[in-house]
């Protein structure tokens, strides 16, 4: 039997919820590059050793508001694809053109993009070179679809298939080449193929 959090667990949730909503916001408003502990802290109403010790540093912040929006992306990706069923076409490009299109609208994401094509910026590796959180995160949902829907697929090809569509999804978002909705198509049909 599992016990419920208790105050200090929940008053520590929300504190670490309040702090990246912060960082959220002094993010898009100002860039990554220029969100200071002691802002982040000062927008809360904490001590920036408060920052510190629930992050461990600036790296850890940011990894932590990384991880609370790829958590919302793939929440939304898991609600897509579950809503088609075994279509997989039809999941694919719902999934896929959601994602390319809440990236596109998403003012944090706008916010790393931008800011790093000017300069240097720690959370644009979080959809590039350190985008383990994307992968595993996207990688599980598309694969625990698959097996839900697609049985007669083996684990190997959901594997490859999942893995890969999720690394050219967060390339369409990084390198837009075509409208969000040419791009789904594409994908969505790349996927099909890999599936097969």
């Amino acid at each position: 039997m599992t016990s419920a959090p208790s105050s200090r667990e929940a008053n520590r949730a929300r504190l670490r919820d309040s702090l990246i909503a912060a960082a959220r916001e002094l993010t898009i408003a100002h860039g990554w590059d220029q969100v200071r502990m002691v802002d982040v802290a000062k927008a809360v109403g904490v001590s920036r050793q408060t920052v510190y010790n629930e992050f461990e540093g600036r790296s850890g912040l940011g990894e932590a508001l990384a991880s609370a929006e790829i958590e919302q992306f793939v929440a939304a990706v898991r609600k897509e694809l579950f809503a088609h069923g075994a279509d997989v076409r039809a999941a694919a490009y719902a999934a896929i053109l959601h994602t390319l299109q809440e990236a596109a609208g998403n003012p944090l994401v706008r916010a790393i993009l931008t800011s790093a094509r000017g300069g240097a910026d720690e959370l644009l590796p979080y959809l590039t070179t350190r985008s383990d959180l994307v992968l595993q995160a996207a990688g599980a949902v598309v694969q625990e679809w698959a097996e839900a829907h697609l049985p007669d697929t083996g684990p190997g090809v959901i594997e490859l298939a999942s893995e890969s569509i999720v690394r050219l999804t967060v390339s369409h978002v990084v390198f837009p080449l075509a409208s969000p909705a040419t791009s789904a198509t594409a994908l969505a049909e790349v996927f099909v193929r890999l599936l097969r």
